[in-house]
């Protein structure tokens, strides 16, 4: 494999079409188990790849370089093979930024709700700090350091200004699910759903019925991958790409 992706589990992925679309390289699909990580990651028989689910955080070991973003965020989504050295960068946290400034929401010193504790979630808080939001709060299914439950959540941050779904909940093929009731939430102006398949998911789609600014991840896909590509090559694209291609696939 020379371009491509790696994870758990890729069925639902659409990066082999944009990143097809984006350059003319073959970008290939890859479902590693966590025993056959470790032989690819030896094997260094790429020359680069992106990372998801479960293993953003899994690879850094095998990396010989990380630029300063991937450090401070602690995930890893592009490798770049220079020469039999690894280096890993993080491009999840621009297309994020891109995905919100796209959508007309702006966190500046607005209390944000940041759903999910994941590899996605370290480079949204990074984006976040970036915009200048003021309280983040992290929200986890179960108690740790640094975070809320749900149930805390619901009792203590009904205030939140911004909601930021960075958890799998609400993915295809479980589409009827949602990991979060909006309704309490009356001061929410606008919820940013990190999922893209489906389009509209039901977190999103009781946002818009209570008025509130929606944008779930086929932006922030397109974008990451983007930037992705343009590390593999080592050769800036126009960002204009990036809706050309979000638009070509929610047509199909």
């Amino acid at each position: 494999m020379e371009y491509g992706l790696i994870g758990e589990k890729l069925g639902h992925s659409y990066s082999k079409i944009i990143h097809e679309k984006l350059a003319s390289y073959r970008y290939d699909l890859t479902p590693l188990s966590r025993e056959e990580l470790a032989s690819f990651m030896k094997a260094r028989d790429f020359k680069g790849i992106n990372v998801t689910i479960p293993y953003k955080k899994e690879v850094i070991p095998w990396l010989d370089d990380m630029d300063c973003h991937a450090r401070s965020i602690g995930a890893v989504n592009t490798i770049v093979n220079r020469h039999g050295r690894l280096c890993g960068y993080n491009t999840d946290c621009p297309g994020f930024l891109y995905m919100m400034r796209r959508a007309g929401i702006q966190a500046q010193n607005k209390k944000v709700l940041v759903l999910g504790t994941g590899g996605a979630s370290l480079a949204v808080l990074a984006a976040l700090e970036q915009e200048k939001a003021g309280s983040v709060i992290r929200v986890s299914r179960t108690a740790r350091e640094g975070t809320v439950t749900y149930e805390e959540c619901g009792r203590l941050h009904r205030d939140a200004r911004i909601i930021i779904n960075t958890t799998p909940v609400g993915m295809f093929p479980d589409t009827a699910a949602s990991p979060l009731d909006l309704a309490p939430y009356r001061d929410c102006e606008a919820v940013l759903d990190l999922i893209y398949n489906p389009a509209r998911t039901r977190l999103t789609i009781q946002a818009e019925s209570l008025g509130m600014k929606t944008a779930t991840g086929l932006s922030m896909l397109v974008a990451q991958a983007k930037y992705a590509c343009d590390l593999f090559l080592d050769t800036p694209s126009d960002d204009s790409l990036i809706d050309t291609i979000t638009k070509e696939l929610t047509h199909e």
